[in-house]
């Protein structure tokens, strides 16, 4: 079966150029970075590159990189981190997390998490197109606050958020300012002083880099460091916020991937933006068919699409040669109806006619025909009349 894939947000191939700059340090090259002959200096340099030029991505400095096995990973440690930090002897003594009803679920699960440490946990309210309500946030934010997390782009509807407002109200108050950057880095340019960003999520395996491998970036200048307790312990390995051999592979991976993704972002973004805007305005000929979203700023890869009285659990099953998610893939295992939909005020049952596609480096213009041809066919035989 000719599979049409259009499942990129949750995850991307590895660039055959990626694999080539990962090879040498499985074989010949396989070198523990921590190790102090002269093999385990070739990988500490060649691991020192790949933090210089992440950092230089996204503006920051060599040593505000760190390298983890993903997202979720840093989210959990810069969350529960700066939380402990927070309420250890001698730290600070706020007890609250603020932030978004429309978040990863890593993000919504490691704040309740933080109810178990005494914390109050705040979720601000989403508009009917996914963007944060900028009132609440100025209502909720205050001198209690520890930690504001608000992601750049929603992973499930493409929503790109005003991070620098919402960072802003956090600094007023002395609270840092986090946002997962997964659906981000690669795709949008992103400077960490010019949105106020204090800590930040990356991920390889979403920009065409390998699986098991991201970094987080956590801002430490003489005008500001962020306090974070580590989650792991060991050999203090990653400037003591994360112990553990480097996987010097991954972290290769990931900067090659990042670098290519940021020479061909104008030309990519273009792209693919022509072929999901073409997508849309075929999809919504089709009855009671409409964008989740589609009034916000959105990232040019992810459509949400509600398939309002249709049955979609049957139409999935109509498309056997067709990779899409139904919410996140990150929990679209889970039964229940995305969080993010209903967070936007979708009923639940249309939060389960809703589907996600999203588009790549390998999407074609025939790949999209296919696709909107196995959607009509589909939609045709479960839309209930």
């Amino acid at each position: 079966m000719d599979l049409i894939y259009a499942d990129y947000a949750a995850t991307t191939p590895t660039d055959p150029r990626v694999l080539e700059l990962m090879l040498p340090y499985f074989t010949d090259e396989f070198y523990n970075a921590a190790s102090t002959h002269i093999g385990g200096q070739q990988a500490q340099r060649v691991v020192m590159k790949a933090r210089m030029d992440i950092a230089r991505h996204i503006g920051g400095v060599m040593n505000e990189i760190i390298f983890t096995s993903g997202s979720t990973e840093g989210i959990n440690l810069a969350i529960m981190g700066s939380v402990r930090a927070a309420l250890a002897e001698g730290g600070s003594g706020r007890r609250k997390v603020v932030t978004m009803q429309t978040e990863h679920a890593a993000v919504r699960d490691a704040a309740d998490q933080c109810r178990m440490l005494g914390c109050e946990v705040v979720y601000l309210p989403a508009d009917s197109n996914g963007r944060v309500s900028i009132e609440a946030a100025q209502e909720q934010i205050d001198a209690n606050t520890i930690i504001v997390s608000v992601m750049v782009v929603n992973n499930e509807t493409g929503v790109v958020q005003d991070l620098k407002s919402i960072a802003d109200i956090a600094h007023q108050h002395g609270a840092l300012f986090m946002t997962d950057g997964t659906q981000a880095y690669g795709k949008l340019p992103i400077h960490v002083d010019e949105f106020g960003i204090d800590i930040m999520m990356l991920s390889g395996h979403k920009i065409y880099g390998p699986k098991g491998i991201g970094a987080m970036y956590v801002r430490q200048r003489k005008k500001f460091s962020c306090q974070i307790e580590p989650m792991m312990f060991g050999g203090g390995q990653e400037f003591g916020f994360r112990s553990g051999t480097i996987n010097v592979p991954g972290v290769v991976g990931l900067a090659a991937a990042g670098e290519i993704a940021l020479q061909t972002l104008v030309e990519e973004s273009q792209r693919i933006n022509s072929l999901r805007e073409y997508f849309e305005r075929e999809v919504c000929k089709l009855h009671d068919v409409s964008i989740n979203g589609a009034g916000a700023c959105r990232n040019y890869n992810i459509s949400n699409v509600l398939f309002e009285h249709a049955d979609v659990a049957s139409m999935i099953r109509d498309m056997p040669a067709v990779a899409c998610s139904k919410g996140s893939a990150c929990s679209s295992a889970k039964t229940k109806a995305s969080p993010v939909l209903l967070a936007m005020g979708r009923t639940e049952e249309q939060a389960n006619q809703s589907l996600r596609f999203s588009f790549g480096r390998g999407t074609t213009e025939n790949d999209v025909d296919r696709l909107l041809q196995e959607i009509t066919r589909a939609h045709a035989r479960n839309f209930i009349k």
